[in-house]
């Protein structure tokens, strides 16, 4: 007789919502239920791989595998030199990457999976310290490791209890655990996070200052406090940044006019336009910025000030340079 076919409802929008409010509650109890782990083990693990003189190598198969990779780039990302070794590749000749000065990190939910148990006679035998990451304690690569992390959880999200799940988003949650406590243990900075990003938008908030985007020499838009404002117009008309600054003999800064100023000027019907000086009508003690400072702080500075450029000072005052908001957006700062 002919096989009769499965007849599957139609999924409501509420009955989809549900289950991924399911998976995210049962995620949510795994980590949980981790969290009370984070103990003297889990410290041991630590300093083991801050004593350590080589990388830390991880493995793992499968899903394990990629969550494998992924500790591994987020180790080397945040100040500790790590790689991810494929287990099946390691049996026939990748083995020879882990040298005897490595930490090797070994992640299997079941801690028996054949190709990782395989290495580790090898492991051992060149002296490697192996940190084990399952869901099964009593498990052959959590007997067999130095330190065991137990990132066992009450139950998968899949309903079948099959397709990883909860299990990898504890190993996960594990690997950024170590990877944060390794960080803060190292004293690892911000500076340190962007030579090692510095691509792409992070590397360019976390390395660059304002040094490197500013406008200087014959570029700076500046007038002497005795100039009338006719001219401080004509040196905002020349160096196109929207404002001028305006300065003493021996170039220290005095004030700023800027655009917005020179409109409010215009508003003032008290005030003879062309017979103005600029120290009249130029605002004092501007917001100003270091040379040594990144260019993040300026686009910080500029947006919660709602102001579009800032002059550039050295410790005694004196004018260095200037940038405004579209310096920052053609460095992409912002």
């Amino acid at each position: 007789m002919p096989h009769s076919a499965t007849i599957f409802e139609t999924p409501t929008d509420a009955s989809l919502a549900a289950s991924g409010r399911r998976v995210i509650e049962v995620e949510a109890q795994a980590l949980d239920a981790l969290a009370v782990r984070i103990d003297g083990v889990f410290s041991a693990a630590c300093r083991l791989i801050l004593d350590c003189k080589g990388r830390v190598v991880t493995l793992g198969m499968g899903k394990s595998g990629h969550i494998a990779h992924k500790v591994a780039a987020t180790l080397a990302s945040t100040g500790t030199p790590a790689f991810f070794v494929h287990p099946a590749e390691a049996g026939h000749g990748d083995l020879g990457m882990i040298t005897d000065a490595d930490v090797v990190l070994a992640l299997s939910y079941s801690g028996e999976s054949d190709e990782i148990l395989t290495l580790l006679p090898v492991l051992k035998r060149q002296g490697n310290r192996v940190i084990a990451m399952t869901g099964k304690p009593a498990s052959t690569l959590a007997r067999e490791a130095d330190i065991h992390l137990d990132v066992s959880v009450p139950a998968e999200a899949c309903p079948l209890a099959l397709a990883p799940t909860s299990s990898t988003t504890a190993s996960l949650a594990m690997g950024d655990a170590l990877s944060v406590a390794l960080l803060e243990a190292r004293g690892f900075t911000a500076d340190d996070f962007a030579r090692s990003h510095p691509a792409g938008s992070l590397g360019r908030r976390l390395l660059l200052h304002i040094t490197d985007v500013m406008h200087s020499g014959d570029e700076v838009p500046r007038v002497r406090e005795d100039a009338t404002l006719g001219e401080a117009l004509m040196e905002m008309s020349r160096k196109r940044l929207g404002m001028t600054a305006v300065v003493d003999a021996e170039g220290r800064l005095r004030g700023l006019f800027t655009d917005g100023d020179l409109r409010r000027t215009l508003d003032d019907a008290a005030l003879d336009v062309r017979s103005a000086m600029i120290a009249q009508v130029m605002t004092r003690q501007p917001r100003t910025i270091a040379a040594d400072q990144l260019a993040v702080e300026a686009a910080r500075l500029m947006e919660t000030y709602k102001i579009g450029g800032l002059i550039v000072v050295d410790g005694d005052g004196t004018v260095v340079g200037a940038l405004n908001i579209h310096d920052l957006l053609r460095a992409r700062v912002v």
